[in-house]
């Protein structure tokens, strides 16, 4: 028997319909052991001794740790075959270490989708762990502990914050400084005038360029009307007309961060969403009596497509849309992608199967982001679009205006894929033929008074793009850092940005304050470059810790003298059971008022519950109460928002959306609109059939 572990139980189930009778594939449901929290500081690690590490198994990883251990002992070989990065290296590792069997018996695999052809390819390539990869890895997590255990403790004691981060703390600075950056912004005023020309049937809407003394900006509305007034009984004719092509490239295949920026900013899915559905196409779908993994590895920092997949992407787009739709593509990774190299990018595992073909096999969320990475990587190949520019200038009483338009010549790559805007910006649309000389009628003048706009707020995908540029953490953290700043409280969102909290904006503060040698852009960047380094083995891993650790430390103890102490805070009241004075402490859930006299006195005073918010809509059940907004305070729903009775508990009646007014044709339940999808308040309902995937149910 040889027994070939993973990580995920999902991805065994289709590795074991690969492999033969004589293979058990099992998994260890990720990482099995991590730090102690034994040793100075409760770091896990020996200072004194080059930082050397102490491990302990997981304690809910014990019986899966045990069942291993056992087969382990009456396999012939075993086969480590976690995922290929530097976390699925040191999983292994762990793996080699715990199960106690001789080197020559154990051997790492590695594959980058979950295909039968990459599988059986991959175990006579087996080799050793790599340890400059675990390493790497080691010493990130070794950081992370470091700072997360002094700043977080720091900052809990000091401010109230629940914890700070390597990575973390310098997101939130980000959103931090914009949002100073927004408050200090002075907007100043400016006029648009248009001018609406007529062509045929078609108006065009011309932009006001410089008068006739050549001014070229508007900044009041007097010397807009003046220009307005100047324009009166003005011919308008075309002056100019300036042609120009140029060719749009594709862009790469997709890697970990422009996966999370595309899908955020074309599907509006967070990069939390966006990972979860990547894992599934990557560990397997049931397409009739098959189980494949549909994508490549989707934690990834390599644009690198196989030699194999560029052949048959080759001969699909050629059979499709013609040989001159074809150009190829050149791998050039960018700096900082050493781990990855071997790597390819995000991409389908197989040409032939199309979106079309999978849809039935897959949910409407996974059909979407497979349908996204299938085209990106088939454009990528794709020859480029051949755009034809044009700009036009139109004098009226020696006054210009200006008209810019493009037209597709050549669509190239565009026949499936064009990328999604993560900015806002202005399309141009496709100009009628125009002759110079030719006088366009007026249809009409108008004149706008606007204000210069303060930079944008942070969506996901502008931040992880701004993440990216600066080399700030790595892809496949991008998700779990945004998470993390919402659940700590530090941001809320407002239209899909984020705002920072008055909590956020004091911890960034506080920590640029005392850490601004530590927490900032260049060093947290620099440190990926180390961790890249370690991983090629050209830096020793423990001598860069201490480097870190010996300036981290002497920051904290400054820290500890002199930063502001915000809680507890004195109230001017006492305690109705013991007489003491009652404080304003800070816990997981925010503010809370509490004896002074704690643990003696146990004493916390209740805050009145807020009133629901009342929509203003009859409950369709009851008729007499008021549908109203809760939230849920019990199990894995606490925190989500429901619709219910004001009439509770008269009136039990409960709606996962806002009810319309109307019912089911079917079962007779209310009809609720949740997002932009109206269906029946009863899940059961066969009318909702489809409905349910769409909202994530």
């Amino acid at each position: 028997m040889k027994l070939l572990i993973v990580e995920s139980p999902a991805k065994s189930k289709t590795i074991e319909r690969y492999l033969g009778d004589e293979y058990v594939v099992e998994s260890s449901i990720g990482h099995i052991r991590d730090l102690t929290i034994k040793g100075k500081g409760g770091f896990g690690v020996d200072i004194e001794n080059n930082f050397q590490p102490e491990y302990e198994v997981l304690k809910e990883k014990k019986d899966v740790v045990s069942k291993l251990k056992k087969l382990a002992d009456q396999a012939e070989h075993i086969y480590l075959a976690t995922d290929p990065d530097r976390e699925g290296e040191a999983i292994s590792w762990h793996l080699q270490e715990v199960l106690e069997q001789s080197s020559d018996k154990v051997s790492r695999v590695v594959f980058n989708e979950i295909t039968k052809k990459a599988v059986l390819n991959a175990i006579p390539n087996a080799r050793q762990v790599d340890m400059d990869l675990v390493h790497s890895q080691e010493s990130r997590r070794i950081l992370d502990r470091i700072i997360g255990f002094r700043l977080s403790s720091l900052l809990q004691q000091k401010i109230g914050s629940k914890s700070a981060g390597r990575v973390q703390s310098v997101a939130l600075k980000l959103i931090v400084d914009r949002e100073k950056e927004i408050e200090a912004f002075d907007s100043k005023e400016y006029w648009d005038i248009h001018a609406l020309l007529l062509k045929n049937d078609n108006v065009l809407k011309a932009k006001f360029v410089k008068d006739q003394n050549g001014n070229t900006e508007l900044n009041d509305e007097a010397s807009t009307i003046k220009v307005i007034e100047h324009l009166q009984d003005a011919k308008y004719v075309v002056d100019n007309i300036e042609k120009k092509n140029r060719h749009r490239s594709s862009k790469p295949p997709f890697i970990t961060s422009t996966l999370q920026q595309d899908a955020g900013a074309r599907l509006k899915y967070n990069a939390k969403r966006v990972m979860m559905i990547a894992q599934k196409l990557y560990e397997g779908i049931d397409i009739l009596d098959e189980r494949v993994g549909l994508i490549t590895y989707m934690r990834t920092d390599s644009i690198r497509l196989s030699d194999d997949f560029i052949a048959s992407a080759k001969t699909y787009i050629e059979d499709n849309y013609g040989k001159n739709y074809y150009k190829g593509f050149k791998s050039k990774n960018k700096k900082g992608a050493h781990v990855q190299d071997a790597h390819e990018s995000i991409r389908p595992t197989s040409i032939d199967r199309t979106p079309e073909k999978m849809k039935p096999y897959l949910s409407n969320d996974e059909y979407k982001l497979y349908t996204l990475i299938y085209n990106r990587a088939v454009a990528s190949l794709m020859s480029d679009a051949e755009v034809e520019d044009t700009k036009v200038n139109i004098l009226a009483n020696d006054c210009s205006f200006s008209l810019e338009g493009e037209k597709v010549v050549f669509d190239g790559f565009l026949k499936i894929y064009e990328e999604a805007k993560i900015d806002e910006t202005e399309d141009l649309s496709r100009l009628p033929e125009l002759t110079v000389g030719e006088e366009l009628p007026l249809q009409e003048l108008v004149y706008e008074q606007k204000f210069t706009n303060p930079p944008y707020r942070y969506t996901e995908a502008r931040l992880i793009r701004k993440m990216e540029e600066l080399g700030i953490g790595r892809p496949s953290t991008y998700a779990l850092t945004m998470e993390t700043l919402r659940l700590r409280s530090y941001v809320t969102m407002d239209k899909r940005t984020f705002v920072p909290s008055n909590q956020g904006r004091l911890t960034s503060d506080q920590l640029d304050l005392f850490f601004s040698s530590i927490i900032n852009v260049k060093y947290t960047a620099d440190m990926e470059n180390t961790l890249d380094l370690i991983s090629e083995g050209k830096a020793i891993w423990y001598e860069e810790i201490r480097t870190f650790y010996e300036a981290f430390m002497p920051l904290v103890e400054n820290a500890r003298d002199n930063m502001v102490k915000l809680y507890p805070k004195l109230t001017d009241e006492y305690c109705p059971e013991c007489g003491l004075p009652l404080y304003i402490r800070r816990g997981p859930f925010g503010e809370f008022t509490a004896c002074s006299g704690y643990p003696r006195c146990k004493f916390i005073k209740k805050n009145p519950k807020p009133e629901p918010v009342k929509l203003g809509i009859p409950c369709p059940i009851c008729n007499e109460g008021e549908v109203v907004e809760r939230t849920s305070n019990r199990g894995r729903s606490k925190g989500a928002l429901f619709y219910a009775c004001s009439l509770f508990p008269k009136c039990k009646a409960t709606y996962s959306g806002i009810p319309t007014g109307e019912y089911c044709e079917v079962c007779n339940s209310p009809m609720i609109k949740v997002g932009d999808i109206v269906r029946c308040n009863s899940e059961r309902c066969k009318s909702n059939e489809g409905l349910i995937k769409k909202e994530d149910k």
